[in-house]
């Protein structure tokens, strides 16, 4: 992580959350980390990774608990490394995943998941009993970025999340797109995460030595990883979405906008999971979900819009991203509206 990088302070709040009785013992731990308290009460206010991790484990320690009290019974300090050291052994992530749920379960009483794989679909659907919906968003929201960002270490990559429904409403955040992709429903009623099936099919290609490495900075890291806001990533994907498809820049252009090689600018983008095609594939995308949720843009509009020369081939591509045809989709956003 680099000194720049940094988290919404929404997610200091769901560590938190245990201790929101308990303000003073709060205060002790943030200002151990060096974050200053006062952050709790701006809700934009964005804090430094390094100091995000340094109050994860702290307060785990503090907890005895690594879901941070979210869950009546918790994990205690120790059990991540022991999902883990599970998770290597399996030859593919749909193995590790399904297995990971599993590991999850033994710990954790009031959180059930499960993976169902239909077509080229995969999706993960999380049922809680909790009973207090903000504990309730806290405890599903970190539970589904723990196991998705262990899948994409177990993996090599990054996957593409094609569609997030979170049971609960809770405030937007800018790290959305990043974290959950650019289709979030907030509120939806249900829990569940989607992506195509194709990453399950993947090798997981960590072993011990690599295990023993990761646990050294994990998992505080591997969130943080995939929440940065501040990363080549995000700063690609900014750019390009506050740009027509016409005006994006080749990738040489793009590296030397951003004051770097073409080569060092390829291997920071792999270090985060994301290669420059990936990242525009994902704008793509983005604008398609947009355009279908607020405006009145024909379907022909849209794939042209979103580069798709034909409008069948739009179609072709939008059910593999989400398992509906994007009328469909249209209709279904319409009336949860």
């Amino acid at each position: 992580m680099r000194e720049n990088d940094t988290v919404a302070v929404y997610f200091v709040h769901s560590m938190l959350h245990s201790l929101r009785d308990q303000p003073l013992r709060a205060e002790a731990l943030l200002r151990e980390a060096g974050i200053d308290p006062a952050v709790l009460g701006a809700p934009g206010v964005r804090v430094p990774a390094s100091a995000f991790a340094r109050l994860w484990l702290l307060l785990i320690q503090d907890l005895n608990d690594e879901f941070f009290n979210l869950d009546s019974h918790g994990m205690p300090v120790g059990s991540f490394a022991l999902i883990c050291r599970g998770l290597i052994q399996e030859p593919t992530l749909e193995k590790a995943l399904r297995q990971c749920l599993g590991n999850f379960a033994l710990f954790l009483r009031d959180m059930r998941a499960s993976v169902t794989l239909k077509g080229g679909r995969a999706v993960i659907g999380l049922r809680s009993n909790i009973d207090d919906p903000v504990t309730r968003v806290y405890a599903e929201e970190t539970f589904l970025a723990l196991v998705i960002s262990l899948l994409c270490w177990l993996g090599g990559q990054r996957l593409v999340i094609d569609r997030t429904a979170l049971a609960d409403k809770r405030p937007v955040q800018d790290d959305d797109p990043l974290l959950w992709g650019p289709n979030l429903q907030l509120g939806a009623g249900r829990t569940e995460i989607e992506f195509a099936a194709d990453y399950l099919r993947l090798p997981v290609i960590q072993d011990l030595a690599g295990l023993k490495t990761f646990l050294r900075s994990a998992p505080q890291w591997l969130v943080i990883r995939y929440r940065n806001q501040n990363g080549q990533v995000a700063q690609v994907y900014r750019y390009l979405r506050e740009r027509e498809q016409g005006q994006w820049p080749t990738l040489v252009a793009m590296a030397e906008r951003q004051g770097l090689s073409a080569s060092s600018f390829r291997r920071l983008l792999e270090r985060e999971g994301r290669s420059f095609q990936q990242i525009k594939d994902e704008v793509r995308r983005a604008t398609a979900f947009e355009c279908l949720r607020e405006t009145d843009m024909s379907i022909a509009e849209i794939a042209e819009r979103t580069g798709f020369q034909e409008s069948s081939a739009f179609h072709r591509a939008f059910k593999k991203w989400t398992g509906e045809s994007p009328g469909n989709y249209r209709l279904r956003m319409a009336a949860s509206r």
